[in-house]
């Protein structure tokens, strides 16, 4: 019996790279497209390390509509999880157009092959940013109201929902789960695949892990002065693995819904966790000092959120079973295998 194929936009990057691991695992067979804009080629090598399987993937741009025919004529996709997105909330501020035209333009563009090559599944992968800065609490259930997005990237994972939504109100013959998840850290436990920021991170964890082995000089710790209880960010740190984990169950739970059917799930821990508190664990695992410092807050950056992921077990039967010390942990066991 043939293997499920599912495209895999964005598949050699930090969380479709995981992604295709778990799905290997799982019996499908992962087909990625990535023009490597965010990610490395070498990342291939590292997902034939863990699965022993070469992956298919092909170097395109993904709003390059004709290059992406060629690839569903290619195939017959059973589904499509859509990761392709240039995804810094900081560089998004000063170069918005730059996300506007690849986030947008990518996702209309594989929208409108999927349904023209009746590819029936589709899995997006949203962002916690659609909720925008929370009214009233930290904790955010999917039906939390969305504020205006703090930056032009949440922005386009706002419209990209929105392009979505639209596509099912007019009756298209496509199922969608949006997951929206939180902040992905760490890495493979093998070490073999993990987040590889090209040029300077804009994540925290490599930008922790990178001062700590010295490729960095300093980590600046982007405001002091928040209303949480050390003054700094609150995030809900959640483990690649156990996200890439949930993309391959939301393919499953698409596979056996009638076609139109959609459903909304947050992906976090409910947990959530403070700069200080990353840098204060890493310190304790790594038995060293980080050098950092304060500086200014950050354009685009909420103060806090972290999620209800309760949703999830009830849709999914998912939840969250690795810690931040396991995502720490994993993070720098790769970062200590990286040249």
């Amino acid at each position: 019996m043939k293997k499920k194929e599912i495209l895999v936009t964005g598949g050699a990057g930090y969380i479709g790279s995981h992604t295709v691991v778990e799905l290997i695992h799982s019996g499908y067979t992962p087909v990625l497209v990535d023009d490597y804009r965010n990610s490395h080629e070498k990342v291939l090598a590292g997902i034939h390390e863990i699965t022993g399987i070469e992956v298919q993937c092909h170097q395109v741009d993904v709003a390059d509509k004709l290059a992406m025919k060629s690839i569903f004529d290619k195939h017959n996709f059973d589904g499509i999880i859509h990761f392709a997105a240039d995804k810094a909330v900081g560089e998004s501020v000063e170069n918005p157009l730059k996300y506007y035209r690849n986030n947008i333009g990518g996702l209309v563009t594989v929208l409108e092959l999927a349904l023209e090559h009746n590819v029936q599944n589709f899995v997006f992968s949203s962002s916690c940013t659609v909720y925008g800065e929370p009214e009233g609490t930290s904790v955010v259930t999917e039906l939390a109201p969305q504020q205006e997005a703090n930056s032009p990237y949440g922005a386009t994972k706002q419209m990209g929902e929105r392009i979505l939504m639209d596509v099912l109100k007019s009756g298209a013959n496509i199922n969608v789960l949006f997951l929206r998840y939180f902040n992905p850290v760490g890495a493979h436990p093998s070490g073999a695949i993990g987040e590889l920021p090209l040029g300077r991170p804009n994540n925290l964890l490599p930008y922790v892990t990178q001062t700590g082995i010295g490729k960095l000089e300093q980590l600046t710790v982007f405001g002091n002065d928040y209303n949480t209880e050390d003054g700094t960010c609150i995030r809900d740190y959640i483990h690649v693995v156990d996200l890439a984990k949930a993309h391959v169950m939301g393919v499953d739970w698409l596979s056996k819904q009638v076609p139109g059917s959609s459903d909304i799930i947050n992906l976090g821990t409910g947990k959530g966790t403070s700069v200080l508190q990353i840098i204060n664990t890493f310190e304790e695992i790594t038995q060293s000092k980080l050098n950092w410092k304060f500086g200014p807050r950050r354009a685009g950056d909420v103060e806090q959120i972290y999620a209800d992921a309760s949703r999830a077990e009830k849709v999914l039967g998912w939840k969250a079973n690795l810690t931040i010390a396991d995502a720490i942990k994993d993070a720098w066991n790769w970062e200590q295998k990286q040249k």
